[in-house]
């Protein structure tokens, strides 16, 4: 009884975990858990009397957000967050992409300043993207052109994909500071310093960050490639949440990526970008050529090995069973399929064209009973003395000189940029974007070399929007509910954390009789002459032999059951009198 009162103590509590997740919380702490018997079962003899309502606290209200725009508090060189409603400063490209059909080629895409369809923040503007499978292309000078020698470069903004993504950017470009530099013929040969972003066609869910590095020697430019993130971006692309995209580089030419100011990717501009800025000191000669005789195989067939004289190479690899024996009933004489006696020829039938009509072959009702028909054969096995054709044994080639490799010469392209922070200056941020998607929400733009200053601008912008999405974010039972919907198989987690606990309990331990919980004090102590029943005598005297007698058992074990009971109902658990119960032995 002792086992089985603890076992239902556990899968209560299992059932408590997992099935409540944290909505039944304590009510009361005990001061001491240690606390004598006869005290539990006084106070719990009070809470018999008079039983005393379970309140549930009223659900808090949801907090609500109040936007303000936000305003840059330090050094910067752009901070838009489209608050006054309009794109004054932005420029829309009027030009055309090369290389592709008249009709697809302008930049004709739509751009509006407007609130998120789904805004949870009343009064929060930003530049939406509204056309589907159109050319989209809008920039904005800096305040200022932004050089890279010794201070850090910040740059951040938020994008929302408000209705999902198919296939399409929301990457933004740092376009390089040059004479040329026309805003209004913004296209996607546009010389940029960086580009960086969120990217997703198909299943592929990429965060760029690319820079064009200038060769020293050359002076042509070639786009690095920062690696590709560790982290599991689908959720960015999925969740229609607004996110917070950073990137920051620093003079000692290491870089951090993050999402929501979380590092998403790191590394350094030396060794972690592809193709490497710096190219290798030496290269393969490209007019080395493998000599004639370089031997490049490792094994050779031994030249003194003789073929044995037994070795047959004509031996079939199967031969028929000598010892199979044909079945008894096997029909020799009948077909294993026959003509359709049932089959009539087509009426349209021509044999000048058709040829002579046959009936279609159907399997022999003769054979359905019989083990086999037609020609018996021996079925075939192995040949346990084929060995197939001979080959000689491979030995150590003697004269294995290695694989050949062209000798390595001095790079002539070779050069070492040991900076390749000190990138082309920046003037301008502009969007250039192909979207099979519309309503992409991009929001509070920021560029800065103070850390500090763009946390307080994403604190001001960003946090908002995090802080009012949390506030309408459903319950946790809505949310569960919510998941199986998308993913079914979900219901069957539920019922195996949740229902079948329940039904253990149940079962395991409402199986008893006498409620323990709803005992009275004096029914705690009665004595061995209260019990005038032959069966108590009997299970009494039985019990002397071992030290007790019945009552005194009984009375151990219902005191300390009952110890366990009151504990529960410190905390409020209305159900312990439902679950706690004891038999009497017999």
């Amino acid at each position: 009884m002792e086992l089985k009162m603890r076992l239902c103590v556990a899968l209560l509590s299992l059932s408590l975990c997992l099935g409540l997740m944290g909505h039944v919380r304590a009510q009361e702490e005990a001061d001491d858990m240690e606390m004598d018997v006869e005290d539990a079962i006084d106070d719990m003899q009070e809470e018999d009397v008079e039983e005393e309502e379970q309140q549930v606290p009223a659900s808090p209200p949801v907090p609500t957000v109040t936007y303000k725009a936000p305003e840059p508090m330090g050094e910067h060189y752009f901070a838009e967050s489209f608050d006054k409603g309009t794109l004054h400063g932005w420029v829309l490209s009027q030009a055309k992409k090369d290389g592709i059909d008249e009709d697809i080629a302008k930049y004709d895409g739509k751009w509006e300043v407007e609130e998120m369809k789904d805004t949870k923040l009343p009064g929060d503007k930003g530049l939406v993207l509204k056309s589907k499978a159109k050319h989209h292309a809008i920039s904005a000078l800096l305040l200022r052109p932004f050089t890279f020698d010794t201070k850090p470069l910040i740059v951040q903004y938020e994008v929302n994909f408000q209705t999902g993504i198919d296939c399409g950017g929301a990457y933004v470009k740092l376009l390089s500071q040059t004479p040329d530099l026309d805003l209004e013929e913004f296209v996607d040969k546009t010389a940029y310093t960086i580009m960086f972003g969120p990217d997703k066609c198909g299943e592929d869910y990429k965060l760029h960050f690319i820079f064009r590095h200038k060769n020293p020697k050359t002076g042509e430019f070639e786009e690095k490639h920062a690696k590709k993130p560790d982290a599991d971006l689908r959720t960015y692309y999925t969740d229609k949440k607004t996110h917070l995209y950073t990137l920051v580089l620093n003079p000692d030419n290491s870089f951090e990526i993050l999402i929501d100011q979380t590092v998403v990717n790191s590394g350094s501009l030396l060794n972690d970008m592809t193709p490497p800025i710096n190219p290798p000191a030496e290269i393969e000669d490209p007019d080395d050529h493998k000599p004639e005789d370089w031997d490049e195989r490792p094994k050779i067939q031994d030249p003194d090995a003789v073929k044995p004289e037994d070795w047959d190479e004509d031996a079939p690899a199967k031969i028929p069973d000598e010892d199979a024996v044909k079945p008894d009933g096997w029909l020799d004489d009948e077909p294993e399929y026959i003509s359709d006696p049932d089959a009539l020829k087509p009426e349209d039938w021509d044999e000048d064209m058709d040829g002579e009509w046959e009936a279609p072959q159907i399997p022999n009702p003769a054979c359905e009973t019989a083990p086999g028909c037609g020609l018996w054969q021996r079925p075939v096995i192995d040949n346990p003395n084929y060995k197939g054709k001979w080959k000689p044994p491979m030995i150590d080639n003697p004269n294995y000189q290695g694989v050949w490799k062209p000798r390595k010469i001095p790079n002539p392209d070779f050069f070492e940029d040991l900076h390749p922070f000190r990138m082309t200056p920046i003037s301008a941020v502009g969007l250039e974007l192909w979207s099979m998607s519309s309503d992409i929400f991009f929001d509070n733009f920021f560029v800065t070399s103070d850390r500090n200053v763009a946390e307080r601008w994403a604190a001001d912008g960003w946090g908002l929007k995090k802080a009012a999405e949390g506030a309408a974010e459903p319950g946790l039972v809505n949310q569960m509910i919510t998941a199986a919907e998308e993913k079914p198989w979900l219901w069957i987690v539920y019922v195996l954390t949740v229902a079948v606990p329940l039904v253990l309990i149940i079962v395991f331990c409402c199986t008893g009789k006498v409620s323990v919980c709803h005992l009275k004090k004096s029914d705690l102590y009665k004595s061995e002459e209260e019990d005038s029943t032959g069966e108590a005598e009997e299970a009494a005297e039985n019990d002397k032999k071992d030290g007790n007698t019945s009552s005194e058992v009984e009375h151990l074990m219902l005191l300390e059951t009952h110890r366990k009971c009151y504990i529960l109902r410190l905390y409020k658990l209305p159900f312990c009198s439902n679950f706690f119960y004891f038999k009497k032995k017999k």
